[in-house]
């Protein structure tokens, strides 16, 4: 299949990175158009940075697999332990990162899929942003906005079925992998749960390769387990 193409969004992260190299290996994919801010200029908060980005990627063979690895959950913000420290900024600043970006990217990427056979279309997500799994409380803006994209996610998936019946949109949780988004939560991590970019990588493209039409919408684990609503 050497005419196929991916892309991985948010490519100069840890498990983007992770990601990029791991497409590469497997010599599924002619083409790996690793975007990013810092590499190629894609701005997520820019759309017009995205439909000049999908533009580009649209000149060349149709991307079988589109793959959003980006997201914030601290980056000057600590995550909230109690409603009151709720701010707007905070509240907007992860919905804009973790919701609308993605939302953009699909926006403008999803009609790139081919509608003959299988494509995929998925997300970092978090299983802090499941509404049925939510034990602990706290983490009001990562958590609302996880939970906002599983919905975007969710949404897609229902719209692509209709012309592209072959086609999968899954949110990802990646476990705890030792990247700058997860230093200051590792305490207490068993060394076991303390992935690797590059195993939580390998594990995602596992479970993505799994996936059918019959699951797109769900959000899944590294290890496949599907995770509550």
């Amino acid at each position: 299949m050497t005419d196929q193409a991916a892309v991985v969004i948010g490519a100069s992260g840890g498990i983007g990175s992770a990601m990029v190299e791991a497409l590469k290996a497997s010599g599924l994919y002619a083409t790996v158009h690793a975007l990013s801010r810092s590499g190629t200029g894609l701005d997520l908060t820019d759309e017009a940075s995205v439909a000049e980005a999908a533009r580009q990627v649209g000149e060349g063979p149709p991307p079988s697999l589109i793959f959003v690895a980006t997201g914030v959950l601290h980056h000057g913000q600590e995550p909230e332990r109690a409603y009151k420290a709720m701010t707007a900024e905070h509240l907007l600043r992860d919905y804009q990162v973790n919701t609308v970006g993605p939302a953009l990217v699909a926006r403008h990427f999803l009609p790139l899929l081919p509608r003959d056979r299988r494509a995929v279309f998925a997300a970092l997500s978090a299983r802090v942003g499941s509404i049925g799994d939510n034990r602990l409380g706290g983490w009001h803006s990562y958590r609302a906005s996880k939970a906002a994209l599983n919905m975007i996610l969710k949404n897609l998936s229902i719209e692509l079925a209709r012309t592209h019946p072959q086609a999968v949109v899954a949110g990802l949780h990646p476990g705890t992998v030792d990247t700058a988004l997860s230093v200051p939560f590792q305490k207490g991590v068993a060394a076991d749960k303390l992935f690797t970019a590059d195993y939580s990588a390998s594990r995602l493209l596992a479970v993505l390769d799994g996936l059918t039409p019959a699951d797109s919408g769900g959000i899944f684990a590294w290890d496949g387990a599907r995770i509550p609503e």
